[in-house]
């Protein structure tokens, strides 16, 4: 098949040719959208679930979609050793500086000159030119060296600044759960001002499953936010993931073919992507039959083997890598603390340090309390293949 024309995506964070199994996701937050340009600010949507999922796809949807009601948007990823005042505030320069003109209204000459307060904060060294005259304007105060205070002027005059354009501003946060206990804190806090003062101002944030948590150590009142579990898909819904993209190139799948690839993905679309895409490729006819699906299959799982899961492998230390082995037996499924301190005849306390640090690295997180599973679909599988050293 022409690899040119081949319609599968597999990447962090691309979109599918076929984006299903997502529309209650997608309906609420195009309600909320409205609603904010209605003088009624929602509290902030919250996407968890396992890597691979779709969550990534499904904020820049949502990015999309605020920008085609041309409302300001900020898409940032936590972690990177980048703080989140820094990440908002270079997020925010894109848009301030496209409506920096000098017939702008007054709320937007006060956003820009509070977003230079702000630029400071964080940048003793550099500032930004808006092309206008702010001397004479008032603003800034979003300088004080205290986050809350600081990330609260921003976000309050940007989104009124938004209202006076006839828009609003939304602010997507990927890997949330990688902020600060600091900066979870203060932003549960912003988002309950915009939701309470009804700014224009949407928040989403995306993470692993332990994210709402996270979010409620960090405020009780974020039990209120709009919580989205993003699973696997449906088998229908993986089956429409595999056929639609390729019958878009008059292109059909054999049904044994497609529920192949559906088992063997496990129905994660990550995997649906990667292992579509060898499978098209290998395939000489108008038709992918059973046999280029499963040779799609072991091709791709190859591919994740060197790639998706041995870059997460490969992040670990020797003590990490035997408490990663001991979780194994129980596939993707959680198990016990206890249960893995046994296992390695250790005692629970003295793998606290490997644990925390593979939280820390994204590739376990506690379902519950004294239990353990992978971030990452298949992991147990991958690391089962591997020789021990």
């Amino acid at each position: 098949m022409d690899p040119v024309k081949n319609p599968y995506v597999p990447g962090a964070g691309r979109k599918p040719a076929a984006l299903v199994g997502r529309d209650s996701s997608m309906t609420g937050w195009r309600i909320a959208l409205q609603r904010a340009e209605n003088g009624i600010t929602d509290q902030p949507f919250v996407l968890y679930g396992l890597r691979g999922v779709g969550k990534t796809v499904l904020l820049t949807q949502f990015r999309h979609d605020a920008e085609d009601r041309d409302w300001w948007v900020v898409q940032i990823e936590a972690g990177f050793d980048r703080e989140l005042r820094e990440l908002i505030g270079e997020g925010l320069y894109e848009p301030l500086s496209d409506i920096s003109r000098p017939s702008a209204g007054r709320k937007v000459f006060k956003a820009l000159r509070t977003a230079l307060s702000f630029k400071a904060s964080y940048d003793a060294n550099g500032s930004w030119t808006f092309g206008v005259d702010l001397s004479d304007t008032p603003g800034g105060g979003a300088d004080s060296g205290v986050l809350h205070t600081d990330l609260r002027k921003i976000i309050k005059d940007v989104g009124l600044a938004a209202r006076e354009e006839g828009v609003g501003l939304a602010i997507l946060i990927d890997e949330a759960q990688d902020l600060s206990a600091e900066e979870l804190t203060t932003l549960a806090a912003v988002t309950q001002s915009a939701a309470q003062d009804n700014w224009p101002v949407l928040f989403a944030l995306a993470g692993l499953p332990n994210l709402p948590q996270i979010l409620a150590e960090a405020k009780s009142y974020t039990e209120r936010f709009q919580f989205n579990q993003i699973e696997r898909l449906s088998r229908a819904d993986a089956h429409l993931a595999i056929a639609q993209p390729s019958a878009a190139e008059l292109v059909t799948w054999a049904e044994d073919a497609v529920q192949h690839l559906i088992t063997e993905s496990g129905q994660y679309p990550y995997f649906i992507q990667q292992f579509g895409r060898e499978a098209w490729n290998v395939a000489t006819g108008s038709q992918i039959t059973l046999a280029d699906s499963r040779l799609g299959v072991a091709t791709g799982q190859n591919l994740l083997d060197n790639g998706f899961f041995r870059a997460r492998w490969d992040r670990t230390t020797a003590s990490e890598k035997r408490y990663l082995r001991a979780m194994c037996p129980e596939g993707d499924a959680g198990v016990g603390s206890g249960e893995v301190a046994a296992r390695l005849k250790k005692s629970i306390s003295s793998l606290g340090p490997a644990r925390a640090q593979l939280i820390h690295k994204g590739l376990i997180y506690a379902p519950d309390h004294g239990v353990v599973a992978f971030t990452v679909p298949g992991m147990a599988s991958f690391i089962e293949r591997q020789i021990e050293s």
